[in-house]
């Protein structure tokens, strides 16, 4: 299977500005994604996808390579992700190159591991997924067997639609959640199917140690002081 790395980062974050290329222990932020993509065995190419020169010329540095700047139209705080996936495989098939599936790595990730890139790639491999995506387990109090939500009434119902909670804690099914660092979905789906995720979903479980995700200041500075722990 042959399979792109893709890393999108636009110029544009206003949670933590200059996010991107910002030095968090003395490094751009892109360049702890750029090296665990680039160290992936499991990964065909990789490329990042921005709007942003500075940016491009930073991904360039660390060995990324920039085939295109995105259209500003693809790079608003309102963009989702699956028009800027699918805007870079279309650019690269109609230049001659195909992929038969798309690795999508948050530069906004920068714990995440190449071992872990390579295993959520072999798992699509392996299985009849559509697409795999990294998960954390979710505390047994914040189960959706246990989470009522309110509807339009001011009414408490199961998030599950269920009429009654599973007492029990220990039959309690395991929850997962996105994670955020590590997704691979097919073109077939992507392209096809207008959808990054398909129906047969696959999760990989991650190491909560490596998992950390910046959008706030508040996480900009745990990651520091996570860095500066490991030092």
């Amino acid at each position: 299977m042959k399979v792109l790395g893709l890393i999108p980062a636009r110029g544009g974050s206003k949670g933590v500005p200059g996010k991107n290329i910002k030095l968090l222990s003395g490094k751009p932020l892109l360049s702890y994604t750029a090296e665990a993509a680039l160290q992936a065995k499991s990964l065909a190419k990789v490329i990042l996808s921005t709007d942003d020169e500075k940016i491009a010329e930073i991904g360039q540095k660390f060995g990324l390579e920039v085939p295109f700047l995105r259209p500003s139209e693809l790079a608003q705080d309102s963009t989702p992700t699956l028009p800027v996936v699918q805007h870079a495989l279309k650019f690269l098939k109609d230049a001659g190159e195909e992929f038969d599936a798309v690795c999508l790595l948050q530069a906004t990730n920068p714990l995440r591991k190449y071992e872990d890139i390579d295993a959520c790639v072999q798992k699509l491999i392996d299985g009849n997924y559509d697409s795999v995506f990294s998960t954390l387990e979710i505390p047994t109090e914040y189960n959706p067997y246990w989470a009522f939500v309110e509807n339009g009434e001011g009414y408490l119902h199961l998030a599950t639609g269920g009429s009654e909670p599973i007492i029990r804690r220990q039959i309690l099914p395991k929850a997962y959640y996105r994670e955020g660092s590590i997704y691979v979905a097919k073109t077939e789906v992507i392209l096809g199917k207008n959808s990054f995720y398909g129906k047969k979903i696959g999760g990989y479980l991650l190491d909560r140690s490596v998992s950390i995700n910046i959008d706030t200041m508040q996480d900009w500075e745990n990651a520091e002081e996570y860095f500066k722990n490991l030092k």
